[in-house]
């Protein structure tokens, strides 16, 4: 029971990490600039924005190549992510011990489990990678750039950091196949001890088998 808890614990942080993955992909808060104490600028993978709390103005990007190049980037490991994510979430799913997929197989079934994990744990790991690579960018640029043309990082690489710690730490919990097999190896213990104990009481009493 304590292994199906880990695991349950693991998909559900793994969840949780791949919504706020894609959550931080389609969100407009990647780059901001303030001009003023109302007006701001809000750059994202996707579209910018620009405006104050009256009346915000937003349109996508309309061409890739004119994009930075760290822009280019972060969108392509993102999505990579999130598919990453995607597949590991139905492997998971196959594997876990809550499920009634291979119930008549449950070392491969332990196996599954543990590749879903090492999945998220990838997909975890190529976002936090191009975030932190993507925000040492920002920082670059804003350090060598006038004040008032730099940007600043915003609240989607937040999210992008948490999102990946999340699925690094479920992909951690669904991969530990250590637990489930003490649990296993602890069943099949008390199952060979069982006939042995029977033979014993057997072997002990001859008699019994007479009237």
């Amino acid at each position: 029971m304590a292994s199906s808890g880990m695991q349950l614990l693991g998909f559900f942080l793994s969840l949780v990490g791949l919504a706020a993955t894609v959550a931080a992909t389609f969100m407009v808060q990647w780059k901001k600039q303030s001009q003023g104490k109302s007006y701001r600028i809000y750059e994202g993978l996707w579209m910018s924005c620009s405006g104050s709390a009256e009346r915000t103005t937003c349109e996508f990007h309309q061409s890739v190549l004119k994009l930075p190049t760290e822009v280019q980037a972060t969108r392509a490991v993102m999505l990579l992510s999130i598919l990453f994510s995607a597949v590991a979430l139905l492997v998971s799913t196959v594997g876990m011990k809550c499920t009634h997929f291979m119930d008549g197989k449950p070392d491969s079934k332990s196996i599954t489990a543990m590749i879903g994990g090492i999945l998220f744990i990838i997909a975890g790991l190529l976002s936090v990678g191009i975030t932190s690579w993507y925000v040492s960018k920002i920082v670059h640029k804003f350090h060598g750039a006038h004040r008032l043309e730099s940007f600043e990082f915003g609240t989607a690489v937040y999210v992008s950091w948490a999102g990946s710690l999340l699925s690094i730490a479920g992909g951690a919990f669904l991969g530990c196949r250590r637990c489930s097999r003490s649990e296993s190896s602890e069943s099949i213990s008390v199952n060979h001890l069982l006939p042995s104990s029977t033979s014993t009481s057997t072997s002990s009493n001859p008699k019994s088998n007479y009237v």
